[in-house]
């Protein structure tokens, strides 16, 4: 059986996530102790026990969503390392993904998110902004409603095309406040603020481009085992070289999940398109864009025990 990874972005964390994983797999376990001897700090016991607005700072939720990813991806590794035919991951997923195919070792990996959440959080700082979540078919385009809010009142754009009825914009907060009347005016079913730190996937996310970049470099990437589906050209990459280059793209550019799915169901359509980490978000957005693959979630130890049997 040919398998798909999918490694979920900030949004899917929550308090008590990996806990049952970690008690039940010492696979697990071993992830998450070296996720804090590396950085130093006790970020297992954040991810078990909360409290939940400490887990959702972006510097500790980015982490934890890789260590969860990794340590799913550890407990499973042995039984479907030979039938992973790519891997994707939404936003901050990506770098799991790679994390997962070998491309960055798991303590580079963990110091990187985490460093990638510190200066997106200082960013949103240093230029705040906003994202909102649009719901439904529009008659406009949300290419041209943000083009026309941008100009009227301040830079956004579309930020994560999530599904095609399922959009999120970024930018400042009167230009997304803007844009929020006219997508509600042009149809949408809803059109809702998100609780973010910054406006992520805008231009407002430059002034972390420089200490994204050289974190980066210093992470040493190397090729990936399986190509890994870039949120920012929808298209599969293996190179380190490129993969760097794409994963510093990202923090200004749309995450085009809706197109990179597409691709992934082309490319590989008899494959379990497999989610790994807390929740089963990512599932819900490939059975509307790609209904005809087979998924499942895999985040838990009851689930690992699942999908080790349906897939041996």
């Amino acid at each position: 059986m040919d398998i798909v990874l999918l490694f979920p972005g900030q949004g899917s964390q929550k308090p008590g996530m990996a806990k049952d994983l970690v008690d039940a797999l010492p696979a697990a376990r071993e992830v998450f102790q070296r996720v804090d001897d590396a950085l130093g700090t006790p970020l297992s016991r954040i991810c078990f026990n909360g409290p939940a607005d400490e887990l959702t700072r972006t510097h500790n939720a980015q982490p934890a969503l890789l260590a969860h990813g990794m340590a799913v991806w550890a407990a499973t590794r042995g039984a479907l390392e030979g039938k992973v035919r790519a891997a994707a991951g939404h936003s901050l997923g990506e770098f799991t993904a790679y994390g997962a195919s070998g491309a960055i070792g798991l303590e580079a990996a963990a110091k990187l998110v985490r460093r990638r959440g510190e200066l997106m959080y200082e960013a949103g700082v240093r230029r705040p902004g906003a994202m909102a979540a649009v719901l439904g078919v529009l008659t406009e385009s949300i290419d041209a409603l943000c083009q026309r809010a941008s100009s009227e009142a301040g830079t956004v754009v579309p930020a994560n095309y999530n599904s095609p009825e399922q959009v999120v914009i970024s930018g400042e907060v009167a230009g997304v406040d803007c844009a929020i009347e006219m997508v509600k005016a042009a149809g949408a079913k809803r059109a809702v603020k998100l609780n973010v730190s910054g406006a992520f996937h805008s231009p407002l996310m430059g002034f972390a481009q420089t200490g994204l970049a050289e974190a980066l470099r210093e992470a040493c990437f190397r090729a990936a085992s399986f190509p890994i589906y870039s949120n920012v050209t929808a298209q599969p990459v293996s190179s380190a070289k490129d993969a760097e280059a794409l994963l510093l793209r990202q923090l200004t550019s749309p995450v085009r999940w809706t197109d990179l799915v597409k691709r992934l169901a082309a490319d590989h359509p008899k494959a379990l398109f497999v989610e790994m980490g807390p929740g089963n978000v990512l599932v819900g957005l490939v059975k509307r864009i790609a209904p005809e693959v087979a998924t499942a979630i895999c985040g838990t130890a009851s689930e690992v025990k699942q999908l080790l049997e349906q897939t041996s």
